[in-house]
């Protein structure tokens, strides 16, 4: 049986770790018109001139909002979830694994506190699954 906190330290670090090896944000979303091919959702980087292209979500549709196609959705969440905030969710259960291994020794040998399940349901999302 994994600790919690040992879940929640693994979890910040794999994430830490990816989104230490992405390219820097900000990234955004974009509408690319691909000529008679219609458009893509992409996912850009950069400001200016020095923007490049981080994910390309085709929709081959001729209508640049198609929603029954899902591509727009997509690089939305794909730009919101940039590396800062991957750096900021690995700070946050790095900060989750210190209070339950600090203040609920439980966490330990048992389940944990209420205070801590969603730390704990991202952690194991990062790990692939439930661990216990």
């Amino acid at each position: 049986m994994t600790a919690p906190a040992d879940e929640l330290r693994t979890a910040a670090q794999t994430l830490r770790q990816r989104a230490e090896a992405a390219t820097p944000g900000p990234w955004r979303q974009h509408d690319t018109h691909l000529g008679q091919y219609g458009y893509a959702a992409t996912v850009l980087s950069g400001e200016g001139n020095d923007t490049d292209l981080r994910a390309w979500l085709p929709s081959m549709s001729q209508e640049p909002w198609d929603e029954t196609r899902n591509a727009w959705p997509d690089a939305a969440y794909i730009a919101a979830m940039g590396p800062g905030v991957g750096l900021a969710l690995a700070d946050w259960l790095d900060v989750a694994a210190e209070h339950c291994r600090g203040h609920y020794l439980c966490c330990d040998n048992g389940p944990c506190p209420e205070s801590a399940k969603p730390a704990l349901a991202v952690a194991r999302q990062i790990n692939g699954g439930e661990q216990r």
